[in-house]
């Protein structure tokens, strides 16, 4: 069934994402001095007692945005709206009450939701009696809250049993645990919320073509088949050198973190373009924190009569060597061709990297490896010996080996290893990481 959602509302700069990251307890929204730096719908379940419900925060109500994206904005806060059960409307008890302050009240009386005030940036008691001027709007005492400051009087326990009070009559039971997040992943205007929005089947997220419109990592669970699943649509990177300012660097960071805590990395470039250094750069993270992958070439319509995809293919191995394990996908996401394609192939990619090999199997593949007897040192050094091995994890796949001396077993040793349970096991396609440990024969 689904959570009930408490959107949280406001003009530019009243502190709607620090007001998600107090009441969520972590650091989910970009926080920044300057209005605007939210343009899409940043979501988070709160849970308590069993109950739970999805926060949600928005843009800037009125934001005159530096890309022109105010009617997209804007349309995410509608959205917000009509599918919120309660709204928390936000205000700068500083700044008292404003014009836009005025016409988010008459948008918000219209639409006849439950509304608790919000009376934000009181950080100390002095400035509690200014919020009474809020009343005017027409929802009653407005609570004073100090969203960046826990030191405050400004009491966010109070607001947070508020809304779990405004809520009871709705069902909040805890949401399934999502099988498999997805992390979208790649440069700048490579189509990834296009993607994003494609696999959904609804627009989540701000598409443009204005180079980075999407700053948060945003968080969108979708039901397929009757699962729960977590895709996360990410700021598109570029090189540290040429980042703007800190908002980019907090999304550079964000998206880095979601690669960590994916299962399946969709690694998007565009077909139209040659692979950049950049690109390199996200592959290379990638395959260092052993990721499952799917490198997916987007825009493949306009790449027709001048490539095919087995040219591709071998031009993606040379650029990306330490991707050659992942699979590749081509799409075209603005019209939604092989979305359905690469959802079935990260179902596949998650089997491969959550998947238990039996010991007996496993070691029967080692067999072959010994008697394979390539990729070691040289003799001189001493002769790599394998005893047994054991898989110890899963996502990734990590296999100890029980060996005579560790030193032995190089990098192109390993590498050959890596090759040959590629080809006898079931999991060619997923990282694989070997660990050595020294074993007495």
């Amino acid at each position: 069934m689904a959570l009930p959602v408490v959107a949280i509302i406001g003009r530019p700069n009243v502190g709607k994402s620090s007001l998600l990251n107090a009441l969520a307890g972590e650091m989910i929204s970009i926080v920044e001095p300057r209005p605007g730096v939210t343009r899409d719908r940043v979501s988070t379940i709160i849970g308590r007692d069993e109950r739970y419900f999805e926060l949600v925060d928005t843009g800037g109500y009125g934001i005159v945005d530096a890309d022109h994206l105010e009617e997209h904005i804007e349309d995410q806060i509608r959205q917000a709206i009509e599918s919120a059960n309660l709204v928390l409307f936000m205000v700068d008890i500083r700044d008292g009450v404003v014009p836009l302050d005025e016409a988010i009240a008459r948008l918000l009386r219209k639409e006849g939701l439950g509304v608790i005030g919000v009376a934000n940036k009181a950080d100390t008691a002095k400035l509690f009696p200014s919020a009474g001027e809020f009343a005017r709007l027409g929802f009653g005492e407005f609570l004073c809250v100090s969203a960046k400051n826990p030191g405050s009087p400004g009491n966010k326990a109070v607001l947070l049993e508020k809304v779990f009070e405004s809520i009871e009559h709705f069902e909040g039971a805890k949401p399934a645990e999502p099988v498999m997040k997805i992390a979208v992943i790649g440069k700048r205007n490579a189509g990834k919320s296009t993607m994003v929005n494609a696999m959904v089947g609804s627009e989540r997220v701000i598409v443009s073509e204005t180079p980075g419109t999407t700053r948060d990592a945003i968080d969108v669970r979708f039901e397929k088949d009757g699962r729960t699943i977590v895709v996360i649509d990410t700021a598109g990177m570029r090189k540290k050198s040429k980042m703007a300012d800190s908002v980019e660097f907090y999304s550079y960071v964000r998206a880095t973190k979601s690669i960590r805590r994916a299962d399946v990395v969709l690694l998007m470039t565009d077909a139209t373009v040659p692979i950049s250094q950049v690109d390199k750069k996200i592959a290379k993270f990638i395959a260092d924190e052993y990721k499952g992958c799917i490198i997916v070439v987007n825009k493949w319509d306009l790449a027709k009569g001048r490539a095919v995809t087995g040219d591709y293919e071998e031009y993606l191995g040379k650029c990306l060597p330490g991707l050659r394990y992942a699979p590749i996908a081509f799409t075209t996401a603005t019209e939604s061709k092989n979305v359905q394609g690469v959802l079935d192939l990260a179902a596949e990619i998650f089997k491969q990297v959550t998947m238990r090999i039996a010991t007996a199997k496993l070691n029967k593949a080692f067999e072959v490896i010994k008697e394979a007897r390539g990729g070691g040192v040289k003799a001189r050094k001493g002769r790599p010996k394998i005893y047994y091995a054991t898989q110890i994890a899963v996502n990734p796949v990590t296999i100890l080996m029980f060996v005579n001396r560790p030193e032995l077993f190089d990098s192109n040793y390993r590498r050959f290893i890596v090759g040959k349970l590629r080809e006898l096991l079931p999991i060619d396609e997923v990282p694989i990481r070997i660990l050595t440990r020294a074993h007495r024969e």
